[in-house]
C-alpha cells in the first residue's frame, strides 16, 4: 500500500536493541598471551629506524616550507619590480613624448638652410659603395672614386 503525503505510519514490529556487549566466555591461552606480548614489544632496531625516519620526514617538511617561503616572498619582490618597471617605462614614454612635441623638425631645417648656409647633398657628393664580404665595415683607409672597395679574382 502506497501512503501519499509526508505522514508515514510506523511499521507494526520494531528491530530488537542489543543493550551489551556479548561476553567472551572462554579464557585466552597462554600461546595468544604470549603472541601478544611479543607483538608489543619493539626491537632497538625498529625503533632506532622509526626515530631516523621520523627526523628524515620532519626535515624535508621544514625544508619545504622554508622553500615555499622564499618562493612567496620573491613573487612578492619580482610583482613589486615589475610595477616599478611599468611606472619607469610610463614615465620614459611622457618624457620622450614631451621631447618630440618640443622638437619641430621644419624649424630645424629652415634655421640650418637660412642661418648656417647648409644645403641638401648634390649627386656628384654622394658615393655608393658594394661591400661584398659582409655588412660590418672596418674602414682602413680612403673609399676609392669607383665607389669598389675589393673585387674577387673569379668573374
Amino acid at each position: 500500500m502506497y501512503v501519499y503525503g509526508n505522514v508515514v505510519t510506523k511499521p507494526a514490529y520494531e528491530p530488537e536493541r542489543r543493550t551489551k556487549e556479548p561476553e567472551r566466555t572462554g579464557k585466552t591461552s597462554r600461546q595468544v598471551r604470549k603472541n601478544r606480548r611479543k607483538a608489543l614489544h619493539m626491537s632497538p632496531g625498529y625503533v632506532i629506524f622509526l626515530a631516523v625516519a621520523a627526523i628524515l620526514a620532519l626535515i624535508v617538511c621544514v625544508n619545504y616550507v622554508q622553500i615555499q617561503s622564499r618562493l612567496t616572498s620573491r613573487s612578492k619582490a619580482i610583482t613589486a619590480m615589475q610595477e616599478e618597471l611599468a611606472d619607469m617605462k610610463e614615465e620614459n614614454n611622457t618624457k620622450y613624448n614631451a621631447v618630440m612635441d618640443s622638437v619641430n623638425l621644419d624649424e630645424i631645417r629652415d634655421k640650418a638652410q637660412n642661418e648656417l648656409g647648409m644645403v641638401y647633398a648634390s649627386s656628384e657628393q654622394i658615393v655608393e659603395y658594394d661591400n661584398p664580404a659582409s655588412d660590418y665595415v672596418k674602414q682602413y683607409e680612403n673609399i676609392p672614386e669607383d665607389g669598389i672597395l675589393a673585387q674577387s679574382d673569379k668573374k
